[in-house]
């Protein structure tokens, strides 16, 4: 077992685990923890946040529960949803995943199946230590369409094309509103606070949007 930590976060990595242990280990763990486990080709990395990873997570989805408001979008937040394909024996649980193009496909559903079911439209992982798993593979072969990654200093935009992602400065789901800016809303909510930051974000929104008028 490797283990790699910084501040946001600690990540264990072991190594030669089949695809039926890390279903085991999974059912053992249940889902009442704060764990978030990916599994690709053999490697299962067990990734345990830290305050500043989970305030991060926390701030930017509020921004996107603001974006859909605005934009008029309906949304069902799937939090750390196990995300498994027993065809691809890969899986992983995000820190964040929506629903919103094809949220009326699981409005009332409470558990998702991913052999059944589609990928969430947007996901989001917050990496302030790269993962061991390669997460661009791994949710472009699940057909994931939007993923953000949040490193503490940057957020990435990729977006699923013809099975890559490619890396993007605007959302397509939200394509008026330039989301590199992000950070730069979450460095001041360590000054002005959760709420006021939310506020002044749904403002900046605002204004990005009238202007695409």
């Amino acid at each position: 077992m490797v283990t790699t930590a910084k501040f946001a976060e600690t990540r264990d990595v072991l190594q030669n685990i089949s695809w039926q242990t890390f279903k085991a280990m999974l059912a053992d763990m249940g889902s009442e923890r704060n764990k978030r486990l990916a599994y690709d080709n053999g490697i299962l990395e067990i990734m345990t946040p830290q305050m500043p990873h989970e305030n991060s997570n926390r701030l930017i989805e509020g921004f996107v529960l603001v974006l859909c408001e605005e934009f008029g979008l309906e949304v069902k937040s799937a939090g750390s949803l196990t995300m498994m394909r027993d065809d691809l024996q890969q899986g992983a649980e995000p820190d964040s995943s929506y629903y919103i193009q094809n949220e009326f496909l699981v409005r009332n559903k409470e558990n998702i199946d991913l052999n059944t079911d589609p990928p969430p439209d947007l996901i989001l992982e917050v990496e302030y230590s790269r993962s061991k798993i390669n997460k661009l593979m791994l949710y472009a072969a699940m057909g994931v369409p939007e993923f953000w990654r949040y490193n503490g200093t940057l957020l990435r935009i990729y977006t699923l094309n013809n099975g890559q992602y490619c890396q993007s400065d605007r959302s397509p789901t939200f394509a008026p509103v330039l989301m590199t800016e992000i950070p730069r809303f979450i460095q001041e909510s360590k000054k002005i606070g959760q709420i006021a930051v939310t506020r002044a974000f749904r403002g900046w929104v605002r204004q990005q949007m009238s202007t695409t008028e």
